[in-house]
């Protein structure tokens, strides 16, 4: 927490809620479209405005699934708990377009490659499709690289695409009716008797029960998240429109490390590159960009794509959240079960935001079990 003592001085609005949600990007906005879909009204608190972090700052990547190959996570999680978690991706994927086709979001389903960087890559992708195929999951293993560009393989997988993050959170903020009080940083939220009271900059909100849906940012407002999340920052970099297009999808490598996409005005957006600069790029909410990793970015831009002439025209951060098992964590905080969260995306908000979104409301409405996303199993 930020606020000193003369930004907040007791002089703030009171406001009266049934349930408050803290933070208005994606996940924020979509628990609050959950809330009113189930007959209740919620006031969405941001320290700045509606998706104007993470959100925003991302590439816009439907994918399915998690940050890691499909094999590798029925290892790490389990048959059935690898086949939940794409089973919800895809759900959340459903979601947006429905969202995204209501309001107009530019969005598309060109389909995503991830494609390998190394032979070991692509040996890792052929094992990955062969278990999806298995599951029921739509992929194709492509032995060659379908761009011709250098790399090793790939697998297609239909179903994704990429959207407008920025038109989709506003999207559903819309949709939600949600109340907002943005440029209105939190810095307490305390169990008062029959309420919790959220202070903020701006307004006290005295509500039910309170949602924390703030990601990176969770380690600011409360101790708790301290050893739970380790905010990683991202970057990217995108050029000025080109002639045609070169991907015709999103394209996603190197375990996730590097990503790229054709832009809806022409232009080429490159990410990642965070790989070899770990110990400046983790452990950090400062969403300025750095030196070694747009360089990186660039390096990749001008080997991966030398055809590209066209000038770079903006460079950008956000900053993401990491947990210790790649999961997003939803419980309640130990003080008052009333308190809930749902935190912790691991750079994939637009492959599970809505379903982890959707699980958290049930569980702050009903105390509904989250299954695979329950923070227990890290307690």
């Amino acid at each position: 927490m930020t606020v000193s003592i003369w930004q907040a001085n007791g002089e703030q609005i009171t406001r009266n809620a049934e349930y408050a949600v803290i933070g208005a990007g994606l996940m924020g906005c979509t628990a609050a479209y959950y809330l009113k879909q189930a007959g209740h009204d919620a006031i969405l608190i941001d320290a700045r405005d509606v998706g104007l972090g993470a959100s925003s700052r991302n590439a816009g990547f439907m994918l399915t699934g998690l940050d890691q190959y499909y094999h590798h996570a029925e290892e790490r999680y389990g048959v059935d708990a690898a086949r939940e978690i794409w089973t919800l991706s895809q759900q959340s994927h459903a979601f947006w377009r429905k969202i995204g086709a209501q309001a107009g979001v530019t969005m598309d389903q060109n389909s995503s490659l991830l494609l390998a960087e190394s032979a070991q890559e692509a040996e890792d992708l052929q094992q990955a499709a062969r278990r999806m195929a298995a599951q029921g999951f739509d992929c194709e293993y492509l032995a060659d690289d379908p761009l011709e560009r250098g790399y090793f393989g790939a697998i297609r997988q239909p179903g994704d695409g990429g959207l407008h993050p920025y038109q989709l959170v506003q999207a559903i903020f819309s949709a939600s009716g949600a109340e907002l009080i943005a440029n209105s940083e939190v810095y307490a939220v305390e169990p008062d008797g029959a309420e919790v009271i959220v202070h903020s900059q701006k307004a006290i909100v005295r509500a039910r029960k309170v949602l924390i849906c703030t990601n990176a940012y969770t380690v600011h407002l409360d101790d708790f998240f301290r050893d739970k999340i380790t905010p990683v920052r991202a970057q990217c970099l995108a050029t000025a429109p080109l002639p045609e297009p070169l991907i015709h999808a999103v394209g996603y490598s190197d375990y996730g490390y590097m990503y790229y996409r054709d832009l809806p005005d022409g232009g080429l957006l490159v990410g990642g590159a965070r790989k070899n600069f770990k110990v400046q790029e983790n452990d950090t909410t400062d969403d300025c960009t750095t030196d070694p990793v747009q360089r990186a970015l660039t390096h990749y831009l001008r080997t991966r794509f030398p055809e590209v002439d066209a000038p770079i025209v903006r460079r950008w951060a956000g900053i993401m959240a990491f947990t210790s098992d790649g999961l997003p964590l939803v419980g309640s905080l130990p003080r008052d079960e009333r308190i809930v969260y749902a935190v912790g995306l691991n750079g994939h908000g637009l492959s599970l935001g809505a379903a982890v979104a959707e699980r958290a409301v049930e569980k702050l409405l009903n105390g509904t079990s989250v299954g695979v996303f329950d923070a227990a199993r890290l307690m």
